[in-house]
């Protein structure tokens, strides 16, 4: 029998999948370069650097190519704030034996906002590495706070999909500490914070200690923070001051939230 002279088309090579499920995209070399660059700001190894890649998309760039809409970091953005604030709570609860719940929620307030991660990503010049639309882009967005915080998620999530919660534990870690130092130089910082943000809408911060607790050798003041007739933020601390940046960081966080 006559065989075909037509020929059996090889097999179809394997694709990448990141971690949506879809088909992943093949990186340029100027784009695998940069990254490179990222991971040893880093310091981590990325067994595919797609993930990454995907974890610096904002959605403007991919709704501008007509790509899936999940084709952002907002998923690894969910998966990472749970990731950080499990890590945060985590080494709070064993550096600090004593501290009750309410304390380990107001110092967990203070390294976990908009402001402190955004400090991150500028420590890392995150935002030159972002895939924004253009209009995020003349907007200013490589610079917003806001979305460098999200950013910093994003990479925090995708950190632990490619190497696990280790890895993802040692690099917050190592940012708990920088952010911490960073709180020591700057005490008055999140009051300064707050007062910038509530200005550009036409409010100002207005603090008052609401309570003071224990014997006066060991003195545990309340502070709490309020604008436009609302209640923003309460904390405690060994002095009056303390108190109030307490209360300003959690002021900082609800605002993050609400956003």
């Amino acid at each position: 029998m006559r065989r075909s002279s037509r020929s059996t088309p090889p097999p179809a090579a394997p694709t990448a999948a990141d971690e949506t499920g879809a088909v992943g995209e093949v990186l340029s070399q100027e784009r695998l370069a940069h990254l490179a660059q990222l991971e040893e700001r880093l310091g981590v190894r990325f067994r595919d650097r797609s993930i990454l890649d995907l974890a610096l998309r904002h959605g403007s760039f991919s709704h501008e190519r007509g790509r899936d809409p999940q084709k952002s970091y907002e998923r690894l953005e969910f998966l990472g704030d749970a990731v950080l604030s499990l890590v945060v709570s985590d080494d709070l609860y064993r550096r600090h034996p004593d501290m009750d719940e309410g304390g380990l929620a107001k110092h967990r307030a203070r390294l976990v906002n908009e402001a402190a991660l955004a400090s991150v990503a500028r420590r890392l010049n995150l935002g030159r590495y972002l895939l924004l639309g253009k209009g995020e882009e003349k907007g200013g967005g490589r610079q917003r706070p806001s979305m460098l915080a999200d950013a910093v998620e994003a990479v925090i999530g995708a950190v632990y999909i490619d190497s696990g919660y280790g890895v993802a534990h040692a690099v917050v870690s190592r940012w708990l500490g920088e952010l911490t130092e960073d709180l020591q130089r700057a005490g008055h910082d999140f009051k300064s914070q707050l007062q910038e943000r509530l200005q550009r809408r036409g409010q100002m911060p207005r603090y008052r200690i609401t309570q003071e607790e224990g014997p006066d050798h060991a003195r545990i003041f309340v502070a709490a923070v309020e604008a436009g007739g609302r209640a923003l933020g309460e904390g405690r601390g060994k002095s009056k001051k303390e108190a109030e940046q307490s209360a300003a960081a959690e002021a900082i966080s609800r605002l993050d939230r609400s956003s």
